[in-house]
């Protein structure tokens, strides 16, 4: 505790509150002065064209990114695999070809061969719809190198022949000056890392929950330090309490990520800390208008410096952004990040009018605080689920994974309240039943509510990340009465993770969620009960339960 509570005071003395308010002649390219017409900003998402025949979206990718010597023998024959993914689909997403079905209803397999540099790595049979389908190889038949190899798939049905490609990194052990590694796993896009406090350990799913400035002792696992950073040694004395604490940093480059010189010193100051969990670059580039391939540039610069090719191939750990615009330039600035963040943020506000500029908000005009919101927590679900859906049409489903960012401030600006702590944690469970896998909120210092809220949910997590980060778990997603529900199915047991969304009390039954009768457990309370039939939520209130079937 002495050592957490030391972090809190130089974080305190090193980060500068943050003032809400907009610098840029538009947000999300919208006008949002009285006295500015209204144009239409562009930028818009373009949604494939549909198809009235049948279309096969084949794609590989390796399980890992990247890979190590270490790997070499994995615990896990599946860590060590190209994955294929072999959806049937109607809409004209990325690589999508016709393919001629006998069975209307999908049924058949592939034929599967994954190449490097001419020579077969792994061959197999994968059926058509399935998703994740691991080909296992042997990394032993490759030398490890800082330029990612080039994977050439394969897949031939019947007569019909189809190609997919996809960049495998396989690294040379570190060099003194890399003291941490983080791995993605593309089964469930979870960060694997050792432990932060630099003492050695295997590696191990990470659920980064925290705040952006968060320090004291709620069981967090990340911080976030907001720039800028002016004094180095209290900089450097922060990420070594961090560490003695076991706290992951998440790097922030804000600000500077578009000089190419402040990059460059502030990546190789930092990649020598052992609880370098990752990097984050762009804060809301998309509110800015940034140049919109100044990510890309940004995130191949930092993969170069960091153990890996800057050519598109991973480094010795990701790359983060946040994004804040509902619909504007996701695929130009998600191009370069491995993680893209969504900061919803609707408590407290009034999303239809500008209490700032006095303006209406609409798809084409206004700034609100919180981009085409509606001003309910479905607001969150709406966009976790369009970042996703956008990250599948572009291929990107396997290589990118999206965090969420709950509301963790108020009596500012727009927000004219502060969310509750129940509140925090239905935004919270909302992003992660809709994907999320990290919670970082905006921002720290909060109210003692959120703390204690945030650090509930963040003592249960242990008990719920062997589910949501087990990469043969079945999981589905539903909503019943408002009450918004993740059930993950492992094996014999059962991961019920839900939030009331409604300000009133809802019950809702096994039978509701297509589950039978078996030993219950709760494994989180915010405000919900067990009850006979199955469970009873308080007015936003959330739970987390274990059945056993």
């Amino acid at each position: 505790m002495g050592a957490l509570l030391g972090v809190g005071v130089l974080v305190h003395l090193l980060v500068a509150t943050r003032v809400f308010e907009v610098s840029a002649q538009t947000w999300c390219n919208k006008n949002y002065m009285t006295t500015e017409p209204i144009v239409p900003p562009g930028g818009e998402f373009v949604i494939p064209a549909t198809s009235a025949t049948p279309l096969l979206a084949f794609r590989c990718s390796p399980a890992l990114r990247p890979y190590l010597t270490d790997d070499v023998s994995p615990q896990d024959p599946t860590s060590v695999s190209i994955l294929i993914d072999a959806p049937i689909t109607f809409s004209h997403i990325s690589g999508a070809a016709p393919i001629t079905l006998a069975d209307p209803a999908g049924a058949g397999s592939l034929d599967v061969t994954v190449s490097v540099d001419g020579k077969v790595l792994t061959s197999g049979s994968v059926p058509l719809n399935s998703t994740k389908h691991p080909l296992p190889f042997s990394l032993a038949s490759l030398q490890p190198r800082t330029a990612a190899f080039n994977l050439s798939c394969t897949a031939k049905f019947s007569s019909q022949t189809f190609h997919a490609t996809g960049s495998l990194s396989y690294l040379v052990p570190p060099r003194s000056d890399f003291a941490s590694v983080t791995k993605m796993d593309l089964r469930t896009g979870a960060l694997l890392a050792r432990p932060a406090n630099g003492k050695g350990g295997p590696f191990a799913p990470v659920f980064p929950i925290g705040f952006y400035t968060q320090f004291d002792g709620y069981l967090f696992t990340i911080i976030h330090p907001v720039p800028t950073f002016s004094n180095l040694t209290l900089l450097d004395a922060v990420l070594d309490k961090m560490q003695e604490a076991g706290l992951y940093i998440m790097y922030d480059m804000r600000g500077t990520y578009t000089n190419a010189t402040a990059v460059t010193e502030q990546v190789n100051r930092i990649k020598g800390r052992p609880n370098l969990l990752l990097w984050y670059t762009a804060d809301e580039p998309d509110g800015t208008s940034d140049p919109l391939d100044a990510t890309l540039k940004a995130s191949n610069l930092i993969t170069s410096l960091d153990g890996g090719d800057g050519a598109g191939g991973a480094g010795y750990h990701p790359v983060s952004l946040v994004l804040n615009c509902e619909n504007y330039q996701f695929t130009a600035y998600t191009s370069g990040a491995d993680i893209v963040l969504q900061d919803t943020y609707m408590i407290g506000n009034n999303v239809t009018f500008s209490s700032q500029f006095h303006t209406v908000c609409t798809k084409d005009y206004g700034d609100c605080g919180c981009d085409n919101c509606k001003g309910s927590f479905e607001d969150i679900s709406t966009r976790m689920d369009e970042f996703k859906q956008r990250l599948f049409i572009n291929g990107w489903e396997r290589t990118k994974a999206v965090w969420t960012v709950p509301q963790g401030f108020g009596n500012e600006t727009y927000w004219k309240r502060y969310p509750t702590g129940k509140e925090f944690v239905v935004e919270s469970i909302v992003g992660i039943n809709h994907g999320g896998l990290g919670v970082v909120s905006w921002d720290d210092p909060t109210t003692p509510d959120i703390k204690a809220s945030a650090s509930l949910l963040a003592r249960s997590l242990p008990q719920m990340t062997p589910f949501i980060f087990d990469p043969v778990a079945v999981f589905r997603q539903i909503t019943v009465n408002r009450v918004d529900v993740g059930i993950w199915t492992s094996g014999s047991k059962i991961l019920v993770l839900a939030s009331n969304m409604n300000y009133f009390v809802v019950p809702i039954t096994l039978a509701d969620l297509g589950l039978s009768a078996g030993a219950i457990s709760q494994v989180l309370d915010s405000g919900a009960k067990i009850n006979g039939k199955g469970f009873t939520f308080e007015s936003i209130g959330s739970g987390a339960f274990i059945l056993t079937k």
